[in-house]
């Protein structure tokens, strides 16, 4: 498997490409690795790398994909996977010991494990970098003008 660095493609056609997929593929796995992973292809030689590309190159797509969401995602975590009405459901979590109605999961759902997993592992991705931009973007609040301030308390 050949991982070329970071391509413009965008979150949505690569999401795209999984959702219409009819399983996993050796062409789709280099993809997301090369578009959405920031660590992976800063450690080319890594033990780990190497572990992800062999399970995927073997055929072991769910092994392959959760040595990514490890080795990408830390802190992330599956937190549920349910087979329901023909499809899988994925759940990723950082914090898998919160009510599920409180947590902020990383969910998504597709008739193959693999790719439920690999659309979860997308979003979860989509999550972490929204969260970079916006920890950049601190909204400013003017200042009020220092002859308009005035006391509301009621001492008596």
């Amino acid at each position: 498997m050949r991982i070329e660095p970071n391509n413009p493609l965008s979150f949505d056609a690569l999401d795209n490409a999984l959702r219409n997929a009819q399983g996993p593929s050796l062409d789709l796995f280099s993809k997301i690795i090369a578009i959405v992973s920031t660590r992976v292809p800063a450690l080319p030689r890594a033990e780990s790398l190497t572990r992800v590309i062999h399970l995927a190159e073997m055929g072991a797509w769910i092994e392959a994909t959760l040595a990514l969401i490890q080795l990408e995602l830390p802190r992330w975590t599956v937190r549920r996977l349910i087979y329901e009405s023909g499809e899988w459901l994925c759940s990723l979590s950082r914090e898998p010991n919160m009510p599920m109605a409180l947590d902020d999961c990383a969910e998504a759902s597709h008739e193959v494990l693999p790719l439920a997993m690999l659309c979860a592992f997308l979003e979860a991705c989509r999550k972490r970098h929204g969260a970079r931009e916006s920890v950049s973007a601190v909204p400013q609040v003017a200042q009020p003008s220092v002859d308009h301030i005035m006391c509301c308390e009621n001492y008596s």
